[in-house]
């Protein structure tokens, strides 16, 4: 982990991050593999769109896979392995009223899913982007460790009483994330057209209602992914505490634009394409290219999935950064690194334990965040010595003002060093 990444703010610039980086300095990436399943490369009929979510709810991040072209289905591939080394075996595909989940898909997507927890129930919900431009919400009927659903609902916006339905005209490529930085998640939605649509949450974080749409801006324009056919990803990638933006597109790039105005107002200035193992990432032919930020390895540092046209999972995982040479001649010493696991099971309760590790002896704290950035939990630890250790999440709850279930980011701080996880606590 890095002096910058390990400074990164936690969700909404409410700590001071480290040193500042160029733009996508915090994506150093590694030469990309497929993913295999049993021995073999994973090979999705029609269009992948890969993302990770535990989907059994076991403490492992499992890898789920939206295929097809003229039907959409979400394939599902357990972690058999560990958190460092995930394994496959096989997949399922995930069920919706007794049979396979799908959409009917069309030229390049069959089905765009992501995991989320739309609602207050502690149950993971599918959000899925459609073909034909528009977004439907499939909630779980099931269990978390078990997830089914029901015949999903086209997500609307507008005033109530004059609400239509969410199109973007084709291809719509969805992610859920806290876009205005107000503690409720609005719906960010890529689309054939190479445009980034913004539907806001006027509603509350639990109940989402959308009123209104607005274009992503690049230098004051309307941002317009080259060659198109937009896949956003958010999230501060380059460690300023400004959310930023990364995209597939239809040549098969993955292309990256930091964050020049505010993270409670994110607006874009020009883009770079990221590279691995410094080439540019440009799959073969006109692939369309959908890219999923995640800690694959759970090493702390972000790796990338990205699905395209070949079917396959393609795997880039990121390079710690050097820590560099002092006058070209003494090498500058690294600081006491502080690795923190995701809280297992995740969802949460007051029973759930988290794991950290320590490379030297440091004095440790635990915080816990809201979605808007308040500390409602604090833990100190004292000074612990190098190596594993745990802690139950009833005991950073015990003092604090946690009421609610909902979104939370825990950070662990160990010396000057910070690392942050997300937790969806259900009480």
């Amino acid at each position: 982990m890095t002096v910058n990444r390990a400074a990164k703010i936690i969700a909404m610039a409410f700590l001071l991050a480290g040193a500042t980086a160029p733009a996508s300095a915090n994506l150093l990436l590694d030469a990309g593999v497929q993913v295999e399943s049993s021995g073999t490369p994973i090979d999705v009929p029609g269009y992948s769109v890969p993302s990770t979510a535990d989907w059994d709810s076991d403490g492992l991040y499992d890898l789920i896979v939206g295929e097809g072209s003229s039907t959409g289905k979400v394939r599902v591939y357990l972690n058999v392995g560990t958190a460092s080394q995930p394994e496959f075996t096989g997949f399922t595909y995930a069920q919706s009223m007794g049979a396979d989940l799908a959409v009917t898909g069309g030229g390049c997507l069959g089905i765009f899913p992501r995991v989320v927890y739309w609602d207050a129930d502690g149950l993971k919900d599918l959000v899925v982007g459609r073909s034909d431009g528009r977004v439907m919400l499939f909630t779980n009927t099931g269990t978390d460790e078990s997830p089914e659903f029901d015949a999903g609902v086209i997500l609307q916006f507008g005033l109530a009483g004059f609400q239509s339905d969410i199109d973007v005209g084709s291809r719509a490529c969805p992610t859920v994330v806290d876009w205005d930085s107000d503690g409720r998640r609005d719906l960010v939605v890529g689309a054939y057209d190479g445009r980034v649509y913004i539907f806001r949450n006027a509603g509350v974080d639990t109940v989402p209602h959308y009123e209104t749409v607005a274009l992503a801006q690049d230098g004051g324009a309307d941002l317009d992914v080259i060659s198109n056919r937009s896949s956003p990803h958010v999230e501060d990638l380059d460690g300023d505490g400004k959310k930023d933006l990364l995209s597939g597109n239809t040549n098969g790039e993955i292309v990256f634009y930091a964050n020049t105005a505010f993270d409670y107002a994110p607006a874009f200035s020009g883009y770079e394409f990221v590279e691995a193992d410094s080439v540019k990432i440009d799959l073969s032919g006109t692939p369309r290219s959908r890219p999923f930020v995640c800690d694959w390895n759970d090493d702390g540092e972000r790796d990338l999935l990205v699905g395209a046209g070949d079917g396959a999972v393609h795997l880039y995982l990121g390079i710690e950064q050097g820590s560099g040479v002092d006058d070209g001649e003494n090498p500058v010493q690294p600081e006491p690194l502080v690795l923190l696991h995701a809280p297992r099971p995740n969802p949460a309760t007051p029973a759930s334990v988290v794991a950290f590790e320590l490379a030297a002896p440091s004095r440790v704290s635990l915080a816990l965040y809201d979605a808007v950035g308040r500390c409602v939990a604090t833990l100190p630890q004292g000074r612990l010595e190098a190596g594993p250790h745990e802690v139950a999440v009833g005991e950073l709850l015990t003092g604090g003002t946690v009421r609610a279930s909902g979104v939370y980011f825990m950070s662990l701080k160990a010396g000057d060093r910070v690392a942050t996880r997300k937790l969806v606590l259900v009480r």
